[in-house]
């Protein structure tokens, strides 16, 4: 069921960009953070060459942390190995026009080592790995993301001239669900809408969330594959588009200590042979909620990537704190939600600042695993799960949900030795220049008062 077909066809491009309706197009793969990088191409030349052959990169791109610095290290790329060229070929399933941009089409890229073989590393290397996991035991796995926002009045330069203090909210007061405060800002999220449908991202709808000027994007449900793309594409028209109109978004996990976070809630459901496969709870929805919860621990980095995403994870704030299933409940970290045909598991796990691929292809390797084993999850709870501390709790810094993933033997034995090696590097490189920064909480504290 790929149901991301391609919304524009490449001899339809060529066709377009003849008559100058289109004339250019970014071919482009997410770095380790989720972020698109790549290049812009003369729509012509693109269909002609680069359509068939793709297009060269610095491997380095695998390898840099938030400030484009190449950090040491790595087994990958390295000064030692001159930091070389990664192919960048284009999935043309993905093409489509990004009717934000003017007169721009945009198209996913898989990443190719010298070998002609796809860069493990690469994240949407590793969700494809899984995907192929879940096809050999005869499923397909489907499900969508529940993307969260903050949305600001400031541009991005003026919101970084500013050190990102003081910003304007767009909202005032907690806007969840509220028909006067979301029709406020309908200049934004309708645009968004609009723009995502007619740019091959079929969108359910938009919602005031528990922040102020937060808002949730719901995507229509499909292949897992097609919905990580989808999320790459909807992120990146939601920063431009804001970053067009003078203002900003941000999909850090925890903005502000005082507000709700920003989650991105994954609903994740097997098919085979066109039916749920969860419907009445049966074996397999079992077994792959039982893997899925008893690996989220050692997992957990993929969920939750960076030192800002534990920060969201506190009693109260509809976050989870510790590990444990339910019917319809939000406190706990994995929701049972519909019935029937449409049964799927939520996993309350993530974060906004997730990278989709990563958080869809653990969810998968941990599910698949749960079912391979016959792993039975434990019995459903009941009640608030902040308060019962004698469930377990989820990993409560960067600094140990890394430990867990980086002395995982099912981490290894998912994604390989040096997919492990490669992102505990990046997760610890990012621990450290946390640990490294006077954040201006230290000045506040300590500068005078001391």
């Amino acid at each position: 069921m790929r149901t991301g077909a391609a919304p524009l066809e490449l001899a339809e491009l060529g066709e377009r960009a003849s008559r100058g309706e289109i004339d250019t197009v970014f071919a482009g793969f997410t770095d380790l953070y989720g972020r698109l990088r790549g290049k812009r191409f003369d729509a012509g030349f693109f269909a002609a060459q680069v359509a068939e052959h793709g297009t060269h990169a610095c491997d380095y791109l695998l390898t840099v942390d938030m400030e484009m610095e190449p950090i040491p290290g790595y087994e990958f790329s390295s000064w030692a190995k001159g930091y070389g060229d990664i192919l960048a070929t284009p999935d043309l399933s993905t093409l489509r026009v990004a009717s934000w941009l003017d007169r721009t089409a945009m198209v996913l890229c898989d990443v190719v080592g010298g070998d002609g073989l796809p860069v493990p590393e690469a994240p949407r290397s590793i969700l494809k790995r899984q995907i192929e996991r879940v096809s050999a035991g005869h499923f397909e796995a489907v499900g969508a993301p529940e993307i969260e926002y903050y949305l600001f009045l400031d541009s991005y330069r003026a919101a970084a001239e500013g050190g990102y203090r003081n910003l304007r909210s767009a909202g005032w007061y907690i806007e969840d669900y509220d028909a006067l405060q979301g029709a406020r800002e309908e200049w934004f999220n309708g645009a968004v809408r609009r723009h995502l449908q007619d740019s091959g991202v079929p969108v359910e709808g938009t919602k005031g969330e528990a922040g102020r000027g937060q808002h949730e994007l719901n995507v229509r449900y499909s292949d897992l594959l097609t919905m990580a793309d989808r999320h790459v594409v909807a992120k990146q028209c939601l920063k431009e588009l804001a970053d067009g109109m003078g203002v900003s978004v941000t999909f850090m996990a925890k903005p502000y200590d005082e507000q709700a976070g920003s989650s991105c809630h994954l609903h994740i459901s097997l098919e085979r042979d066109g039916a749920n496969a969860f419907a009445d709870e049966s074996n397999p929805f079992r077994w792959f909620l039982g893997g899925w919860l008893a690996h989220a621990p050692e997992l957990m980095v993929l969920y939750a990537p960076t030192v800002n995403s534990y920060k969201r994870f506190q009693p109260g704030l509809f976050a989870p704190t510790r590990m444990a299933w339910a019917h319809d409940n939000r406190t706990v970290s994995f929701r049972v939600v519909g019935h029937g045909d449409a049964t799927r598991i939520e996993c309350r796990l993530p974060g906004a600042d997730c990278n989709p691929y990563l958080a869809f292809a653990a969810a998968l390797a941990s599910g698949m695993d749960g079912i391979a084993q016959e792993t039975e999850p434990p019995p459903a709870f009941s009640g608030d799960l902040y308060v019962a501390e004698d469930m377990p709790e989820i990993p409560r810094t960067l600094r140990d949900a890394t430990d867990l993933f980086e002395g995982s033997g099912f981490a290894r034995e998912a994604f390989g030795e040096p997919v492990v090696k490669h992102y505990a590097h990046f997760f610890r490189t990012e621990q450290l220049a946390s640990e490294q920064a006077v954040t201006d909480w230290e000045r506040r504290r300590y500068f005078e008062r001391i």
